[in-house]
């Protein structure tokens, strides 16, 4: 067997005996290079070529030779000394594959051998899903790419200080350490956990294989002669997501030469034509409609306003109010501050600029500085000091600011909200008790929202339509399980009981079921 960037001898070194350390008869013969003397390896007359830094090796281990003996990056750690390792070392079995460590040495797993990496019963990855304990033995040296297994890892990777091991393994790039405390992987504190996602929360999914010309076929349909299909229209609506939705006004025109929205509304009427034309929005469409509309015209709806600023994410407000810009020709905040006035105008206005913190770790030392923050302009002072409020509920992340509502509870004995209401009222309090009820619990706050907008006489229909198309591919289930819990009867019963005819039946639809 030769190696390459080595002298090739008359049919190669055939390990002899005892391979390393060396025995009487093992390679090389000459005095003076295997073992190393101290000092080194001297280059004796007829001995390995000299390798730019040859042996001992340099820091980051041997030098790499394409191929060559020297183990590639990710090749052997040296032991301190030099080659031969020293006792409890790997010394190669007579032409095979260097045996396991001793169970307890790095990389020393169970006692059958390979695969083990250090990680108990974890088999290598480099030969995924092999019994443990066996493996191929291929000729070659650990460190270099294994025969038919091109981008295989070494097994043995280098320790930090033997040559300095990359945190990913070589062969996965990207890929996290399997086990970061260990220092053979670059060592360090586990990193903060993402947020669990509990997977699709909304009702109203992609329809499979839908094509927006069949659809805009249907509608056409529904709508020309003599009377409208309303049935055909909420089918085809409540079954479609709002990305396959939205695309029909541009293949209504492509096919029929005439503008959807301008059909349905002379053929439609009442809250079931705002329902429809509702769900052919983009969300930051619907989002920027309904503030303007929240904003123009004699009243405010203060509630809207708070609603949608307190709700989205910063990415979703920044197309907001690109696209509030676009439509109205005005930049959100100019419209909110010629319409409010006060602390409660700060509020919005901080709330529209879409830059909260959203990372998810929290310190608890700074948590426990914002709840005394809070105690300190509110509960403790004559008077409340509602800018600090405003920068901590505007600016800090979800998950922070759960914690120091816990800390404040913990602190005065007293609920967030119970002071909000104590020390402040009219807009300014619905504003920041909307914030707190938001970053709480997000279901729970818009629950509360559909039974305010259909308890007691008349139904506010604008809340009723913006939470249920707004919220139907996002959380809708999680608000139906909000619902029930907190007012003893199923949203779909109370929407059921509370409106009539093709705007109760497409409702349903976006309300997707009972519970």
């Amino acid at each position: 067997m030769s190696y390459p960037g080595y002298p090739n001898t008359a049919g190669g070194y055939p390990p002899q005996p005892g391979a390393y350390p060396p025995q009487a008869g093992a390679y090389p013969p000459q005095p003076g290079v295997y073992p190393p003397q101290a000092g080194g390896f001297q280059q004796q007359p007829g001995g390995y070529p000299p390798q730019q830094g040859g042996y001992p090796p340099q820091q980051g281990g041997y030098p790499p030779q394409q191929g060559g003996y020297p183990p590639q990056q990710g090749g052997y750690p040296p032991q301190p000394g030099g080659y031969p390792p020293q006792q409890g070392g790997y010394p190669p079995q007579p032409g095979g594959y260097p045996q396991a460590p001793p169970p307890g040495s790095w990389g020393g797993g169970p006692s059958g051998g390979y695969p083990s990496i250090g990680l108990g019963n974890v088999s290598n990855p480099g030969y995924p899903g092999m019994p443990g304990g066996t493996m191929p033995q291929p000729q070659g040296y650990p460190g270099q790419p294994m025969p038919g297994y091109p981008r295989a890892p070494s097994p043995n990777p280098p320790m930090p200080g033997f040559g300095g091991a990359p945190a990913p393994m070589p062969a996965y790039p990207k890929v996290p350490s399997p086990n970061p405390s260990m220092p053979a992987y670059g060592g360090g504190a586990m990193p903060v956990a993402p947020p669990i996602k509990k997977g699709f929360r909304g009702t109203i999914k992609d329809f499979p294989g839908a094509d927006p010309l069949r659809d805009v076929e249907v509608l056409r349909k529904a709508m020309k002669g003599f009377g409208t299909d309303e049935q055909a229209i909420i089918d085809l609506l409540g079954s479609r997501s709002n990305k396959q939705r939205v695309p029909l006004l541009r293949a209504y025109k492509t096919s029929y030469g005439k503008d959807l929205v301008k059909d349905l509304h002379s053929e439609l009427s009442g809250d079931f034509r705002k329902l429809v034309l509702a769900t052919l929005k983009t969300p930051a469409e619907f989002d920027a409609y309904e503030l303007y509309s929240a904003i123009k015209g004699a009243g405010t709806d203060e509630a809207c306003l708070i609603e949608i600023l307190s709700s989205r994410s910063n990415s979703e407000i920044k197309e907001i109010n690109r696209i509030y810009k676009q439509e109205y020709k005005k930049s959100l905040e100019d419209s909110i501050s010629g319409d409010t006035s006060g602390h409660f105008r700060r509020l919005l206005i901080s709330l529209a600029q879409g830059s909260r913190d959203e990372r998810e770790s929290v310190d608890i030392s700074l948590a426990k500085q914002d709840a005394q923050a809070l105690y300190a302009a509110g509960e403790n002072k004559l008077g409340t000091d509602e800018s600090k409020f405003n920068a901590i509920l505007c600016a800090r992340s979800k998950s922070h600011l759960r914690a120091v509502f816990l800390e404040y509870q913990r602190m005065c004995g007293r609920d967030i909200e119970k002071s909000i209401g104590r020390e402040m009222s009219g807009d300014l309090e619905s504003g920041m008790l909307a914030v707190v009820k938001c970053i709480k619990n997000t279901p729970a706050y818009f629950a509360e929202r559909l039974y305010k907008a259909m308890k007691g006489a008349g139904t506010k229909d604008r809340t009723l339509i913006r939470i249920m198309v707004s919220r139907s591919e996002v959380d809708m289930l999680d608000i139906r399980q909000e619902y029930v819990k907190n007012y003893g009867k199923s949203l779909y019963t109370h929407i059921s009981g509370d409106t009539s005819g093709d705007y109760k039946k497409l409702l349903l639809k976006f309300c997707g079921g009972s519970d």
